[in-house]
Parts: C-alpha cells; sequence; structure tokens
C-alpha cells in the first residue's frame, strides 16, 4: 500500500515501462518478421503465444534477480579482456541474430517468397515460438539488468514487465501487418536487426556501443522511409486518378512485352516471348487497347464499301451480287451517300429473280447511322442490335465514311479475315514488310512491335495518314522516308493517295 501512494515509485515504475518498451521495439520487430513464416491463420496465435512466454521468461529472471546480478562477474580474465556469462549469452544471441536477420535478407533480396502449405505444421509452429523466447531472453538481459539499476522494489520491476508486454502484444498486430505489407520495411528491419546483432557481439567482446547511437541510426533510416512511403502514396493517390482500365491495361503490356520500344526490348521481351506466342500476345494487345481506339481506325473504309445501285438494271445487280464475296450490301441511289437501306444477298437475289422493286424492298430495312465520333466500345451494343446488319458510319456533314460489323470488330483483336477479293493488308517480305497505305495504324504497331514514334495525339488512322502527317505532302512512287529507326518506301500510288509501302526496320546504331 505504501508503494501505491509512494511518487517516486510512481515515476520509476513509469520510466521502467517506457524504457522496457523501448528497448523491445527490436524484438518485435523480430517477431513480425518471424512470425510471417508461418500459415496465415497460425501468425496471429504465434504472435501472442510467443510474447506471453517471453513476459514469463522475464519475470522469471526478475525472481532470480540476485543470479542474473552474478552473471556480470567476469568468468575468464587476461590482461584487459573480461569475458563474463553474461558476455557470452550476448555474444552467442548476437551471432544467432545476425545469421538469422542475413537468411532473412537473402530471401528477401533473392525473391523467394513463403508458401503457405508448405509442409507447416505444429513443428513448425512451435520452432518459431522457440526463436522467439530465445531471442526475447538474450534481449531481456539488458532490460532486466536495467531494471535492477532503477528500482529496488520487485513489485514494480514486475508490474512495469507485465504492463509494458500487454502494451507491446496489443501494438504488435499492427506493428505487423504494416511491417509485412511494405517490403522495403521488412528490409529496412531486418537491416535493424543486423545492426543490433553488431552491437550485441561488441558489448560481449567489451566494445559498448552507446544505444543512443543505435537508436539514433535506426530514427534517421526510419525517417528516410517515412518520407519514401509518403512519396510512395502520393505516387498512387496520382496513378488512381487515371482510369482504371488504362492502367490495368499498361500493366498487362507492360508484361506480355507487347508494347516496347526498340531500346528496351532485352530480357523483358525474351521472358514475354517464352510465354506468349506471337498470336497470343496481339489478341490480348487488341482486347486491351480496344477501348482507346477510334471508330475510324477499324471501319470498312469508303472506297473499300461495296454497295448496290438500285437505279442499275436487275441484271447488272445480279453480276455485282454473284461477283462479289459479301452478304450484306447498302442499297443506295446513284451515290453513297444517299442511302436506302441495308439488305441481305440472299434476300436480294430472290426480290431480282423476282422482278421485283429494288428500291422498296430495300426500304423495309433502314440502315443503322452511327456518328465517327464515337469510340469502338459504345459500338459493340449497337452491333448487337443490329442482328448481324453492317452500321453505316457518317461524318458531322451526313457525308458516309464507311461501315463496320461484328468481323470488323474482331479483326481488331485477332488480326485480319480477309475475303475471297481481298488481299491480306500486311505482308512479310524478307527482311521488311509489303503493308497497304489503308491499313490501321494500330495494327501496324502490334506486327512490327514497335510504337514509340506514333503520336497518339494525331488525327491519322492509317500508314498513308501517318507519313503524310510526317511529310506534309502527297508523296511519289520510290519515295523513301526513314523515321525512328524504320525505313519507308512507296512502291504504289493510286489517285493521290499511297496504295502500297514497304517497312523495313534499321539497325540502332545504339546497339551493340
Amino acid at each position: 500500500m505504501e508503494l501505491l501512494l509512494d511518487p517516486s515509485a510512481w515515476a520509476g515504475l513509469i520510466t521502467l515501462i517506457v524504457l522496457e518498451i523501448v528497448l523491445g521495439i527490436d524484438n518485435l520487430v523480430f517477431v513480425a518478421i518471424i512470425a510471417d513464416k508461418l500459415p496465415f491463420h497460425q501468425r496471429d496465435k504465434a504472435r501472442v503465444v510467443g510474447l506471453v512466454l517471453a513476459m514469463v521468461t522475464r519475470l522469471g529472471l526478475l525472481s532470480i534477480i540476485s543470479w542474473i546480478v552474478t552473471l556480470t562477474k567476469p568468468l575468464v580474465q587476461y590482461g584487459g579482456f573480461t569475458l563474463s556469462v553474461r558476455d557470452v549469452i550476448l555474444i552467442v544471441g548476437g551471432v544467432f541474430l545476425l545469421f538469422k536477420a542475413t537468411m532473412e535478407l537473402h530471401e528477401r533480396l533473392e525473391g523467394h517468397e513463403h508458401q503457405e502449405n508448405q509442409g507447416k505444421g505444429d513443428a513448425k509452429f512451435w520452432i518459431v515460438i522457440a526463436q522467439i523466447i530465445v531471442l526475447d531472453a538474450v534481449f531481456s538481459l539488458d532490460s532486466v539488468i536495467t531494471a535492477v539499476g532503477m528500482v529496488d522494489e520487485l513489485a514494480i520491476m514486475a508490474s512495469a514487465v507485465i504492463i509494458s508486454m500487454m502494451i507491446m502484444i496489443y501494438a504488435s498486430k499492427s506493428l505487423t501487418k504494416f511491417v509485412i505489407a511494405h517490403p522495403t520495411v521488412v528490409v529496412l528491419c531486418l537491416s535493424f536487426l543486423m545492426m543490433i546483432g553488431v552491437s550485441l557481439v561488441a558489448d560481449g567482446l567489451g566494445f559498448h556501443i552507446p544505444k543512443g547511437y543505435v537508436y539514433a541510426a535506426i530514427s534517421f533510416s526510419l525517417l528516410i522511409e517515412f518520407f519514401n512511403q509518403v512519396a510512395r502514396r502520393n505516387f498512387l493517390k496520382n496513378q488512381s486518378k487515371r482510369p482504371f482500365r488504362d492502367r490495368t491495361a499498361e500493366k498487362i503490356l507492360s508484361l506480355i512485352g507487347s508494347n516496347h520500344s526498340e531500346k528496351s526490348k532485352g530480357a523483358t521481351e525474351q521472358a514475354s516471348q517464352e510465354s506468349f506466342a506471337e498470336e497470343e500476345r496481339y489478341m490480348i494487345n487488341g482486347v486491351l487497347t480496344l477501348a482507346s481506339r477510334s471508330l475510324r481506325s477499324i471501319m470498312t473504309p469508303r472506297i473499300e464499301v461495296s454497295w448496290i445501285d438500285c437505279e442499275d438494271s436487275l441484271e447488272e445487280i445480279k453480276t455485282h451480287i454473284m461477283e462479289t464475296p459479301h452478304n450484306i450490301f447498302p442499297i443506295c441511289r446513284g451515290e453513297l451517300d444517299r442511302i436506302i437501306g441495308v439488305v441481305r444477298a440472299k434476300d436480294l437475289l430472290m426480290v431480282v429473280n423476282d422482278k421485283g422493286d429494288i428500291a422498296d424492298f430495300a426500304s423495309k430495312y433502314p440502315p443503322i447511322i452511327v456518328p465517327d465520333m464515337i469510340d469502338v466500345i459504345n459500338l459493340l451494343p449497337i452491333l448487337k442490335k443490329a442482328k448481324g446488319r453492317l452500321v453505316v458510319i457518317v461524318n458531322e456533314f451526313d457525308t458516309v465514311q464507311g461501315i463496320a460489323t461484328p468481323v470488323d470488330v474482331l479483326e481488331a483483336i485477332a488480326g485480319e479475315f480477309p475475303d475471297e477479293d481481298e488481299t491480306s493488308k500486311i505482308s512479310k517480305d524478307g527482311d521488311g514488310w509489303l503493308v497497304k497505305g489503308a491499313t490501321d495504324i494500330h495494327s501496324v504497331m502490334m506486327t512490327l512491335n514497335c510504337d514509340a514514334f506514333f503520336d497518339h495525339d494525331e488525327e491519322y488512322v492509317s500508314l498513308a495518314g501517318f507519313l503524310f502527317a510526317h511529310y506534309k505532302r502527297i508523296l511519289k512512287v520510290g519515295e523513301v522516308i526513314e523515321i525512328n529507326q524504320l525505313r519507308f518506301e512507296v512502291l504504289e500510288v493510286k489517285d493521290y493517295r499511297i496504295d502500297l509501302v514497304r517497312i523495313t526496320k534499321l539497325e540502332d546504331p545504339h546497339q551493340e
């Protein structure tokens, strides 16, 4: 009762609690790291059991204070060098801590992951508990000796140990979660443990390192890590402002190696090619970038649209249908911009054979008109409602720009599927590629696996548009352009537009 009324006893208790907690921080760090080796459902149990048994160990050491004090007496003395039992314990504990921290740090730096289901059971659990108790016993020597030097009452010492350990048990879960969730903090804590191990060995050998130096180094490192975590948090916060779809696509494309520049291939691209075939990378790239593509980049352009003029004779219409491999036709009056309807070839042949009115029949199937400003994702529900028919794409002046079908969307993902009257837009030609001028620039990028020189903010969507945007004039046959390690040779020009180009990759002078 007298102790409860003694202000000096309370002051000693509070001071001792603070010191016990400060001296126990390194123990908490070790517990957080060693418990991570256990399966997830055993970590909390190991942490609590280990710290409770450690508290019992400290109380046991306090109960034999008289023996603890004798541990500081010289056991071996040679010249100016002395070695006590306490020194031996500190050296052994320091070496064990150095060994354990080095092994853990090696695993982290080598990238080895702890698997939760690889033979971990009760034996592993109790090995972890034993390690926690042994290390806590080593750490407890200083704290117990400190307690003996500060207060004289055993009750105050025991109370300080119990209260400090209860606080540490309560804080250990949050500390463990934080340490494990931040890999850089784990490496930093392992470095702290190595530093503490060195200080224990040095102390045992008679070279006392003031704790203030160790804690000052730890505090400075924690301050730098705090700035690192703040910078990382701000980076993630800024990244979160970008659309989640764009961030996901960027991450996956970087993994499959389909969006590398010529200077950044190396081992990453080689590893990705081992995991993904060319067709797979093309399709994954097509799916992930589909939302960012314009409608103009996937549609069949106006110059390639096959349409029926209802003012032609029935024989001419029939011949046109038979010679064209398409199964759906826009029916127009005189020109493509005057569309009456969109009909299937088999239905149109029946009308022609029955000598019916083509315009009247086509008017029953009016075209589905969409503006060229919408993106491909918004086009998909429109194509679903079209039930297999094509949609007509017009600009702001109501001029037909082209048509789109479900096949066009599929080609944007998996590559082109040429009709019988078409040839491939991109074909291999020796050490280069023969590419039609109307080929959309996205297909060129994916085929050549190089997009560093394309400006996505430009208005062009085809290879011909890209060359025109860089040369600022209509090119002639035989002209050659070199842009960012690519050589473009114009092979064919029709009606002032580039029809065929040969592309060759040049050697990078900066590469060995």
